[in-house]
């Protein structure tokens, strides 16, 4: 199988543990088989557009984490320019913030 499947599925297998979701759970919410997770996570399988969404909204996050371990959509100057203040460390905090604040805004 493809290296961008088997990058893809460390990925999800990476979240679904960060979130302490078994494989049954997170199966169930993207409404796929855990036997067909577990092929996704191996990178035994690759997977449609549509599991790739529905996996990526329950794992809150987006497809281009997934797919390619970064975000590469546009970013702000401002952004990144902020970005570069911090080092490694401060940047670990810093996106833990920003996902509370995240999920707090979609409450």
């Amino acid at each position: 199988m493809k290296k961008v499947y088997y990058d893809a599925g460390n990925r999800i297998r990476y979240l679904r543990e960060k979130q302490h979701y078994t494989r049954e759970q997170l199966a169930e919410m993207a409404d796929i088989s855990p036997k067909f997770l577990y092929e996704i996570e191996s990178g035994q399988k690759g997977f449609s557009a549509d599991t790739l969404v529905r996996l990526s909204e329950t794992l809150d996050t987006n497809a281009d984490y997934i797919l390619f371990g970064e975000y590469r959509g546009k970013v702000d100057g401002d952004v990144m320019r902020l970005y570069s203040y911090f080092d490694g460390r401060q940047l670990e905090s810093i996106a833990e913030i920003l996902e509370i604040v995240y999920k707090i805004t979609r409450m």
